[in-house]
């Protein structure tokens, strides 16, 4: 029998038809399977070492389930981006995990900007032996004689412990600014005057705050049982270019 022969008695068999459509259909969906979750994939590797390079400390992304991720990547628009980092740091926070929601992200190049969000909501909790492991290695004089973190969640105060004596803090948020309000310094005299604890704390916090992108800014934080958390936003944000940003350069 001819090919063409095979081809007329198959395509006159209704059931041999339905299976070739079945097929057909079953590869159409696989295709667009494999493209998701590879697009996904590679778009959570991307977001990933953006927030690596920001907070300096691995990162995990993820994106909103709906709508598909082909349908945001070809209109460039994605609803829902999450974030988690690995706690090990960010930026000279020793001890600290941040946990970030970004909402409305659109990526569109135009100069110095490659898009802008509608929201980035970021989460932090930071450890009393962060905290400690922090100040050690960023506030001359002082620092050097820090040897443990206390908090008390009642009082909403921290306790920078030292073998001559401690200070108590109260952390605060000021103006979109994290700050240490030296509440007590008992014991320090013969090696660190007082008046200059708090110079030093605010030095340290200001520091801490350097050069944040995207005009993120510190919302609240609180005193808990083993260091402190808070959160950090911003919104309708501007995405920096690359050439402004390395951190950026992927987009």
């Amino acid at each position: 029998e001819s090919e063409p022969g095979k081809i007329r008695r198959l395509l006159s068999d209704p059931l041999s038809v339905g299976l070739v459509i079945v097929i057909v259909v079953a590869l159409g969906f696989a295709g667009l399977i494999g493209g998701e979750l590879y697009s996904r994939h590679r778009a959570d590797q991307i977001v990933s070492a953006i927030v690596a390079c920001v907070v300096k400390d691995d990162a995990t992304a993820s994106f909103g389930a709906m709508p598909p991720f082909l349908w945001q990547h070809f209109n460039e628009h994605y609803t829902n981006i999450s974030v988690e980092t690995a706690g090990n740091q960010v930026r000279e926070a020793k001890g600290m995990k941040v946990n970030i929601d970004l909402k409305d992200v659109q990526l569109k190049n135009a100069g110095t900007s490659a898009g802008t969000i509608g929201s980035l909501v970021a989460r932090f909790d930071w450890s009393s032996d962060g905290i400690k492991r922090t100040v050690q290695d960023a506030i001359p004089l002082f620092g050097g004689i820090v040897s443990g973190v206390t908090t008390d969640a009642s009082a909403g105060t921290i306790e920078l412990q030292g073998p001559l004596g401690t200070v108590t803090a109260k952390p605060t948020v000021t103006n979109g600014s994290i700050g240490l309000e030296v509440q007590n310094v008992t014991g320090l005299g013969f090696t660190l005057p007082s008046e200059s604890v708090q110079p030093a704390l605010d030095a340290f916090t200001q520091q801490m705050m350097k050069d944040y992108p995207m005009g993120i800014k510190a919302d609240t934080i609180q005193v808990t049982d083993d260091g402190v958390s808070g959160q950090l936003s911003t919104t309708n944000a501007t995405i920096p270019a690359g050439g402004n940003d390395a951190c950026f350069t992927s987009l």
